[in-house]
């Protein structure tokens, strides 16, 4: 006969995921629901004085051109900056783990771009890109290229994907290098013997093996790309030239910091909320299927 087991009640696991469960009111509940309840709300820019609108700036959002173009905006440089940083992690990783001499160094140089903050990775960029300074564009000069991102709106845009996937490579890089670790070395060896080349290995084997990582990696990136490029985007463009860099995160900085709408500011980032978790529950919805455990 099974005896059933009774563990005496403590306050101490209650203690021990209270400091968690308190930053998360104070610093992600709270502040969401003060955004849900002034994007109800029309308001003076020294908020003395307040008006109740229900859905009033949601209407003006969806009525906009230039928020429209936003949003293609947005998805366009997302999806390229999850891309790049994804491809770019990978390859590395899969040179990182077959590294025997120097392993240690070149992972370590690999991991550094991530301690940067968003700002700074910013302005390193804008240095090396400066069209009065920056060497970029003096070897680009070179070849007849003329580089201008504070006129040319394609340009600033290449130019902040290529700093926000710079930063998000190091990241993507360290859980690439794991996961391949991970995997049994004998498999490896087993296709090796067979005849596979190293290019074969890494697309019938490693790449299909890698697969719930980089699925992981991809929901991760999504929300990067939405949320904490903001200081990239300052540091490099201000949402310049022309509004061509103006994405929905600085967009709502804009709007609401600079032209001090607060209400409309306020619903932006409640539909950006809503995007980020509604493509979140996509990507778990369907594209997990696609995923080899």
């Amino acid at each position: 006969m099974l005896k059933r087991v009774h563990f005496p009640s403590s306050l101490l696991p209650y203690l021990l995921v209270a400091p968690q469960i308190i930053i998360t009111i104070v610093f992600f509940m709270w502040p969401a629901s003060q955004a849900i309840y002034q994007s109800f709300l029309i308001e003076d820019a020294f908020g003395l004085s307040t008006e109740f609108v229900w859905f009033e700036n949601f209407q003006v959002l969806f009525e906009d051109e230039e928020y429209h173009k936003s949003f293609i905006r947005t998805g366009f440089f997302s999806a390229a900056v999850a891309f790049l940083s994804l491809s770019v992690a990978l390859i590395l990783a899969a040179y990182a783990d077959r590294v025997i001499r120097g392993a240690m160094t070149y992972r370590t140089l690999m991991i550094w771009p991530y301690a940067v903050a968003p700002v700074l990775a910013g302005a390193l960029w804008l240095f090396m890109f400066n069209p009065t300074i920056g060497i970029f564009p003096y070897l680009l000069d070179m070849v007849g290229y003329d580089w201008n991102h504070k006129l040319n709106g394609g340009q600033a845009m290449a130019l902040i994907i290529m700093a926000a996937a710079w930063k998000q490579v190091a990241y993507n890089f360290l859980f690439y290098l794991a996961a391949m670790q991970s995997i049994p070395k004998s498999i490896i060896e087993a296709a090796a013997i067979d005849g596979a080349g190293p290019v074969r290995r890494f697309w019938t084997l490693i790449l299909p093996l890698v697969s719930p990582t980089t699925f992981f990696l991809l929901v991760i990136n999504a929300v990067y790309a939405f949320f904490d490029t903001f200081g990239i985007v300052h540091a490099i463009t201000s949402g310049g030239p022309a509004g061509a860099t103006n994405i929905l995160v600085y967009k709502v900085y804009a709007d609401g910091f600079i032209g001090l709408d607060l209400g409309g500011s306020a619903a932006q980032s409640v539909i950006l909320m809503i995007l980020v978790i509604a493509m979140t529950v996509v990507q778990f919805r369907f594209v997990e299927k696609k995923v080899e455990y």
